[in-house]
């Protein structure tokens, strides 16, 4: 994998964790992508990637994961960690997931940001925020194999991630803005939690696709038209009881994903 320098004014996030003065945000001595442990896993991850599209597989999208400042601390990374999405991946809204021979089923509810227009690596606030075509809900579902210690071993497996649910292929609201938004989170049948703040525990969402697309960059990829970006869990990522059978998550007013789960 061709890796690609970013220029000097590209942002290197510390945190993706809001400030009211950006210019205040403190920045780590080294970007992600000139972490050794981050080359090394990219590397990784992006050869499977190549080789599942080469094997019939089709581009989705990206992720992020261990974004909250706690875990950037934990980490010493100075930005979320990276990952893909395949069409493979993709779950229809509603439908079953089959968590046979997983070890330990965690679902993520997020926010899906669809990419409108290509955007380049260093591309500032602005551009960025006019590359996002509009949100969606998603539900993200990993499984925690083993414990999550080493950054190259949790990036050349694609950050745990199997499956994910979109409420539908195009946004269900236009633009960034989280202005009014409610995250519910249904579990079996009751809400188990919710939040009026989506990006308390992620950070700004026009911030993170900055991100992806500077580290994409950095290792010859691209953020391009159509690709959905996961931004991260709304809240703390949710263990699932064996006995569980379904969950939902709601992002009212925008709309509701739903998936059900089964052991065999």
């Amino acid at each position: 994998m061709i890796r690609s320098e970013m220029g000097p004014g590209s942002p290197s996030l510390r945190s993706v964790a809001r400030d009211d003065n950006p210019g205040r945000q403190e920045e780590s001595s080294m970007r992600l992508w000139d972490d050794p442990r981050v080359v090394r896993g990219m590397t990784a991850q992006l050869e499977m990637r190549q080789q599942r599209l080469g094997a019939g597989d089709r581009p989705l999208g990206w992720k992020v994961g261990f974004g909250a400042p706690a875990l950037l601390e934990r980490f010493k990374i100075s930005g979320p960690l990276v990952g893909f999405l395949t069409q493979n991946a993709r779950v229809d809204p509603g439908g079953t997931v089959s968590f046979a021979g997983w070890a330990k089923p965690v679902a993520e509810p997020e926010v899906a940001v669809h990419i409108g227009r290509d955007l380049a690596g260093g591309s500032d606030h602005s551009a960025a925020a006019a590359a996002i075509a509009g949100i969606s809900p998603a539900i993200e579902l990993v499984d925690l194999n083993e414990p999550p210690e080493d950054v190259e071993r949790i990036l050349s497996h694609n950050i745990y991630q199997r499956r994910v649910v979109f409420g539908g292929p195009s946004p269900a609201r236009t633009g960034s803005a989280s202005d009014g938004l409610t995250c519910r989170i249904i579990r079996p049948s009751a809400e188990s939690a919710r939040t009026t703040d989506p990006q308390a525990n992620t950070g700004p969402w026009i911030d993170i696709v900055r991100h992806v697309a500077d580290v994409l960059a950095a290792f010859g990829e691209r953020l391009r038209a159509g690709e959905i970006v996961i931004t991260g869990s709304v809240v703390p990522p949710l263990m699932l009881e064996p006995d569980e059978q379904d969950m939902a998550f709601a992002l009212d007013p925008v709309g509701t994903v739903s998936v059900r789960f089964r052991r065999t």
